[in-house]
């Protein structure tokens, strides 16, 4: 008999109807935490829609049996996949007895349900093991990027703090500068303000009684913005791309492992070999 229901529930789980149901069911998990967002819509229809989200973890829950049930007598060998103990933890928490003061912490566990479509979609799992994977490397990168951040921040303060004191007045002015720079949101203006000084250009009567003692940097001024985007933007952000692509090809090639199949690094021997023997009888 147990046998059968495992059977029965590996072939449930392997099937894509299964697949699709539940997908199906964290999109549509998806709108209805959206509408519910609506104090408008929760006022006509708030009870239809919890009672929705009961079925919703209805549905989850059945899928975390049926799965279980797949591993047979072995039911612990579920919970050594990482996404199964994903997805079991978070429709545990969906169930924890929380008391009406702590609605908004049951809210947000429901949101948290979104994101079992990673556990869904292969290809975000990749995407997701890859950034996992590339944490280490993303953090030397990042310490880069914040030297960077600093000193450009620290120089910044001594050649611009007397023209332009809104930005550059201080340390942190000048950090979140920075990071407005870096995601290109009016650098332009903001070198031109500091090229022909603060008061020609870019204090508008807002901030224009702190133009006191402007100083205009024709030559500093875009050597130090075009340096900075160049440096920071152009150059040690790439790096992250290409950690993070390195990291996709490492789990690309643990997937094809797995499955048996070839991987990168298989690819790149064979075509080694196969050049080194065309070499040899050419030779």
């Amino acid at each position: 008999m147990l046998q059968l229901i495992t059977k029965k529930s590996v072939e449930i789980t392997k099937s894509k109807a299964f697949n699709r149901i539940i997908m199906s069911t964290i999109l549509f998990s998806a709108i209805v935490i959206g509408l519910e967002t609506y104090p408008s819509i929760m006022a006509s229809y708030g009870s239809f829609l919890l009672l929705l989200d009961k079925v919703i973890l209805g549905i989850f829950t059945l899928e975390v049996i049926i799965k279980l049930l797949a591993n047979g007598r072995d039911p612990q060998r579920y919970f050594k996949d990482p996404w199964n103990l994903f997805d079991f933890t978070i429709v545990a928490l969906c169930y924890l007895p929380i008391q009406a003061q702590f609605v908004v912490v049951m809210r947000l566990i429901r949101v948290m349900r979104i994101l079992r479509l990673i556990t869904a979609l292969p290809r975000l799992q990749l995407i997701v093991g890859a950034l996992l994977k590339s944490i280490p490397s993303i953090g030397y990168i990042g310490v880069l990027l914040g030297l960077h951040f600093y000193v450009f921040a620290v120089v910044g303060v001594f050649l611009f703090s007397a023209n332009d004191p809104f930005r550059f007045g201080d340390l942190q002015s000048a950090l979140l500068t920075l990071f407005q720079i870096a995601t290109m949101e009016n650098w332009v203006e903001l070198m031109h303000t500091n090229m022909y000084g603060c008061d020609k250009f870019g204090y508008a009567d807002s901030i224009a009684a702190l133009c006191v003692n402007p100083k205009p940097s024709p030559f500093a001024a875009p050597a130090y913005f075009i340096g900075f985007i160049i440096l920071g933007t152009m150059i040690i952000l790439n790096l992250f791309i290409g950690v993070i692509m390195k990291g996709m090809e490492e789990m690309e090639d643990e997937i094809a492992q797995s499955d048996g199949r070839q991987t990168t690094e298989d690819v790149q021997k064979e075509i080694l070999e196969r050049l080194r023997s065309i070499e040899s009888k050419l030779r």
